[in-house]
């Protein structure tokens, strides 16, 4: 592919499982013929799915991408625990759950949703004392991060089965939640909820705000052809949008105030131009619209 004819946009990538995200983004850096690439939302090695990933100007939208709800399909195995509180750890203590029955699990799940207070894994990426989490845990060290708020807005049981003759319990679920869960972290607290431990053997992200599977491409599938959402269509699938007159489109992206939207929506919103293209987002303050960020005009891979 000419490089050239690669613009501003997102791409939704199916992350096949053992790639990490950044190495889908040295992939697509080389497709793409351009240094100007990033994604929205770290994916771990096994997991599958959505990674929204931006391509030069559309970098600049991933901030706001990565606060997004997400959607997971994942099977969380009760009866063992293990150090990654995934399926790539060594497994620290097995706990028989064969009494463990169906409306205990169902139990256990309810009360992990809802807005709850989640201790995230150790293996997250995570700083502490500048080392990321993961890094420390992988040298031996201990790690205890404080819980905090999120929300699990759905967990959802699709199968209870029995493994290992009866020793273990694999759950199928679907889980949406609010950017910062842990889905290895609901494993481990179904575990701990339960009394048997619990992990992580499968997990395929299926929705990243407003895209989904159903739009997402396989790496083989945009090495025969790079499918971009333009990054006008890419703003106003994931924002409100304001329609700017000539004069207005021109005072913002000049850095000149222009008024309030006054619409009373949560910001950001995408400004438009008249031609329909997205000049920058906004934000209300009092009687003007602040800019959160101006796209500039002319240079697409600017």
């Amino acid at each position: 592919m000419n490089s050239g004819q690669v613009r501003s946009g997102l791409i939704i990538v199916d992350k096949p499982q053992g790639w990490t995200s950044h190495d889908v983004v040295g992939r697509l850096r080389r497709l793409a013929g351009t240094r100007k690439v990033g994604h929205a939302g770290t994916l771990d090695p096994m997991a599958t799915g959505v990674l929204v990933v931006g391509i030069n100007k559309a970098t600049r939208l991933l901030t706001y991408i990565v606060g997004t709800t997400k959607t997971y399909e994942a099977t969380i195995r009760l009866g063992q625990s293990t150090v990654t509180d995934d399926a790539e750890g060594d497994i620290t203590a097995e706990t028989i759950a064969a009494a463990v029955t169906d409306e205990d699990i169902r139990a256990a799940v309810q009360n992990l949703t809802g807005d709850i207070e989640q201790v995230p894994s150790s293996v997250s990426a995570i700083k502490v004392n500048g080392e990321r989490s993961y890094a420390k845990v992988r040298a031996g060290g201990e790690v205890n991060l404080p819980a905090r708020p999120v929300t699990v807005s759905r967990f959802e049981i699709h199968d209870i089965r029995r493994e290992n003759g009866g020793k273990l319990r694999d759950v199928d679920v679907t889980v949406e939640c609010s950017s910062g869960t842990y889905i290895r972290a609901l494993a481990r607290d179904l575990g701990a909820e339960l009394g048997v431990g619990g992990h992580l053997t499968a997990l395929r992200r299926t929705r990243v705000g407003p895209f989904g599977i159903e739009a997402a491409s396989t790496l083989e599938q945009l090495a025969e052809e790079l499918r971009v959402t333009d990054l006008d269509d890419a703003a106003a699938d994931l924002f409100p949008v304001r329609h700017l007159s000539a004069a207005e489109a021109d005072d913002l992206s000049h850095g000149r105030r222009i008024s309030a939207t006054g619409s009373g929506v949560p910001a950001p919103v995408a400004a438009m131009d008249p031609q329909g293209h997205v000049v920058g987002l906004l934000e209300d303050k009092g009687e003007h619209a602040k800019a959160l960020l101006v796209f500039a005009p002319g240079n697409e891979k600017a």
